[in-house]
């Protein structure tokens, strides 16, 4: 399993692409999600000849799970370096929920290793609606139970489509999660902690001046599409893209959508 020792803690990587001299597309993992969640991404960006870098965060599956919290400085510092131990100078950085935040926290305190900048269903700030949805998955957490944490988690994530059409499949993995290690939850609990007492990165957002794409599901209930618009107004230079029917999970609910959205944003800043 390849990892790097970065600030202490063992970082689950996998690179593709490694000598590709097109440029780099780091990938930044939602909270619950892991490596492995930027499968359709993955391929198409293999497919163009990009270097493609996925990772788990400190926290997640992979990686080392030390005591919490952390902050989003920690891990945009852990990333940073990550970059730089595998020789790459600047990374197009795209994240999804919790990783699009990480790549928030990046362009502003390693603006250095940033080429550009894609958030997708991800916020900038809190408010006591998404408070209480984490602080029950943290509740789910605690109590160690796979099934019931997956089962749990379904209903603030998924768009109805999406789990009507994917009933049988959800339903084999909330059983399948029933034999997750306990150090998955630790750290789970470790990020929310995280998440509810260190995401305040409005403020700092008209900071960013590199180019930037916001996407969002227009029928998130998670994390709504009011937070996009709080990003969009912080960053007047930004591309917005708003997905109808769908959901929190855009990467897994509308993968073709998203691919076409960061292709054309990717291949808009060759110069």
């Amino acid at each position: 399993m390849p990892t790097l020792l970065i600030n202490g803690v063992h970082l689950y990587y996998e690179m593709i692409n490694e000598k590709s001299e097109l440029g780099t597309l780091m990938f930044f993992n939602g909270v619950m999600a892991s490596a492995s969640s930027w499968k359709e991404q993955v391929k198409v960006f293999k497919k163009l000849g990009y270097r493609v870098i996925v990772h788990d965060l400190r926290g997640q599956l992979k990686s080392d799970k030390p005591q919490g919290p952390y902050s989003f400085k920690q891990h945009a510092l852990d990333s940073a370096e990550l970059l730089k131990a595998l020789g790459i100078e600047k990374a197009h950085c795209i994240g999804t929920s919790y990783g699009g935040e990480v790549v928030l926290a990046m362009a502003v305190h390693t603006p250095e290793v940033v080429q550009s900048v894609s958030v997708i269903n991800s916020v900038s700030e809190l408010d006591e609606t998404l408070i209480h949805y984490v602080a029950s998955w943290k509740m789910m957490a605690q109590t160690y139970d796979g099934e019931l944490f997956f089962r749990g988690m379904l209903p603030g994530v998924y768009h109805p489509h999406y789990l009507k059409k994917h009933k049988v499949m959800l339903n084999h993995r909330a059983l399948a999660f029933k034999d997750t290690p306990k150090d998955y939850f630790d750290g789970q609990i470790a990020l929310y902690d995280t998440f509810m007492s260190d995401l305040h990165l409005t403020p700092y957002l008209n900071t960013i001046k590199v180019p930037v794409l916001i996407v969002a599901g227009e029928e998130d209930v998670l994390k709504p599409r009011r937070f996009s618009d709080i990003m969009a107004r912080e960053m007047p230079h930004a591309q917005y893209a708003l997905i109808p029917e769908c959901g929190h999970v855009t990467i897994f609910e509308k993968p073709e959508v998203l691919n076409s959205l960061l292709i054309g944003f990717i291949l808009n800043q060759i110069k």
